[in-house]
């Protein structure tokens, strides 16, 4: 065996033991097509030509058995569980209650505008499953309110599940460009938020054994341009909750984090709360800032939020389905990365070279032609 095949063999065994190691993670169809597709590549290269369709074949015929198997899923029984959710008053937290309270599970949904229309839509579903709570997550003493009726509600049984999905995106703006405040302003409500929601619900949750699933993004995992604070408060979510994952197990508590691509929610807000926010940026900028960057390029960002928008999935349901099976699956997943790229640009972001994925990355995250003044002189 030549130097060339020893060291396809080793990459092919390389690739079989991080399969295996995925598989006990739970990885998605997606990770398995690139992996085998990998393998069988690799392979390709030890056996000889004749044979490579049978090698390309027989991962195939893994994958799709992968696949098979991973719908078969057992889940335990809903009526039986309380789960509190944060950010109910739209997208992912609004559609997650109403399919919770339609399986039974004693649903307690957490809105900012408890007079909102969200919570009114809640309100009008009329399950008795379903209680809509006023709980602004950066604010203690709703926490605490919140708590203390949860806690008489659920008495001995304790609560099952906390999912921590309330948080904030703005505008997208150059890392430079926003504020000290809205650095600030991320973290207390992205990250600070779930961190103090865990600390006070966990007493109820180590009671029953149950589940904290947290709401991060594709951007807590990867670099994108325009989303350095948002990215860094999701990194930061992410990271504290595989640290619990690991500290709670020994609780029997499970800790799982969803890492949704693009959606398209209410976080993504208004024209009105672009322009207001681009308002702040200027108000809040340096003179040598105003300058380089220009006010037609930062009067521009708000036009980036809208395009991001249209080109996000419509259908929340893959998140809400990864958010039903992390609460009520026997064996839920560490991540799950529901939506287009979501597994896609993590892997290119951690497998690839810098030089690459940056390219790929500048080009899809690329939503305007509007350019600084300062390298428009340049």
């Amino acid at each position: 065996m030549d130097v060339c095949a020893g060291f396809c063999v080793v990459a092919a065994a390389a690739s079989i033991f991080t399969m295996l190691l995925r598989f006990k993670e739970g990885r998605g169809a997606g990770y398995w097509t690139a992996a085998l597709g990998g393998l069988g590549a690799t392979l390709c290269f030890i056996v000889p030509s004749a044979d490579c369709v049978g090698v390309l074949l027989s991962c195939s015929f893994i994958l799709i058995f992968i696949c098979v198997t991973e719908r078969r899923v057992e889940m335990l029984l809903a009526p039986s569980r309380a789960v509190l959710i944060t950010g109910c008053d739209s997208g992912f937290g609004l559609a997650l209650a109403e399919r919770l309270s339609e399986m039974g599970v004693r649903v307690f949904a957490g809105v900012l505008d408890v007079n909102g229309a969200g919570a009114q839509q809640l309100r009008e579903r009329g399950s008795e499953n379903l209680q809509v709570l006023q709980l602004d997550v950066t604010n203690g003493p709703q926490i605490e309110t919140a708590h203390h009726y949860i806690r008489t509600q659920v008495s001995d049984t304790g609560l099952w599940g906390l999912v921590n999905n309330a948080g904030i995106l703005h505008c997208p703006v150059d890392a430079e460009l926003h504020s000290i405040a809205a650095y600030r302003r991320f973290m207390d409500t992205n990250f600070l938020a779930a961190v103090k929601m865990c600390q006070v619900f966990l007493p109820l949750l180590r009671r029953s054994r149950g589940r904290i699933v947290n709401v991060s993004s594709m951007a807590g995992d990867v670099p994108m341009p325009m989303f350095a604070a948002y990215g860094a408060s999701k990194a930061a979510l992410s990271i504290f909750s595989k640290v619990m994952r690991l500290e709670l197990s020994v609780w029997g508590v499970e800790v799982a984090l969803i890492q949704p691509a693009g959606f398209r929610t209410n976080i993504f807000g208004n024209s009105s709360d672009a322009a207001r926010y681009r308002d702040e940026v200027l108000t809040a900028l340096s003179s040598d800032a105003r300058e380089d960057y220009g006010e037609a390029y930062i009067s521009s960002l708000p036009c980036r939020l809208s395009k991001m928008s249209q080109q996000s999935a419509e259908d929340l349901s893959p998140v809400v389905d990864d958010m039903c099976h992390a609460l009520l699956s026997v064996h839920p997943k560490p991540v799950y990365t529901p939506g287009r790229m979501g597994w896609l640009l993590p892997f290119l972001h951690h497998c690839c070279p810098t030089a690459v994925f940056d390219g790929v990355i500048t080009i899809l995250m690329k939503h305007s032609d509007c350019e600084p003044a300062g390298l428009r002189r340049s």
